[in-house]
């Protein structure tokens, strides 16, 4: 399976990918950006997005909008600002940095059966 991970902090990143890992993804690709992420997701199968929601440059939740206009893809977001983020987007699946393993699999189970419904 395959991750698409857009945050523009490194460690943070790379602790992400460990954890999917943990939870059976296979193979990742990585975005620090808006545009980036955009052009980064175009041609590839994704199982799984997880985005930050601002990145430096951009908005994640406008370059996760862009990518799954195409198609259908989950998504959790993973953000500083959890409760503002629901305010404003209640269904979108999210949780609260700094990132816990069972609430990013929680989260993960939650947006996939999203996506079967």
């Amino acid at each position: 399976m395959h991750a698409f991970i857009v945050e523009d902090d490194y460690l943070i990143s790379q602790h992400l990918r460990d954890m999917l890992e943990d939870a059976g993804f296979t193979s990742f690709g990585f975005a620090r950006s808006e545009d980036a992420a955009i052009a980064g997701a175009q041609d590839a199968k994704i199982d799984l997005i997880t985005a930050d929601v601002r990145l430096l440059p951009g908005d994640g939740l406008r370059a996760v909008e862009a990518i799954c206009a195409r198609r259908d893809i989950p998504v959790v977001f993973i953000t500083a600002y959890a409760d503002e983020l629901r305010e404003r987007h209640p269904a979108a699946v999210v949780i609260q940095k700094p990132i816990k393993a069972d609430e990013l699999m929680a989260a993960i189970a939650q947006a996939t059966s999203r996506e079967r419904a």
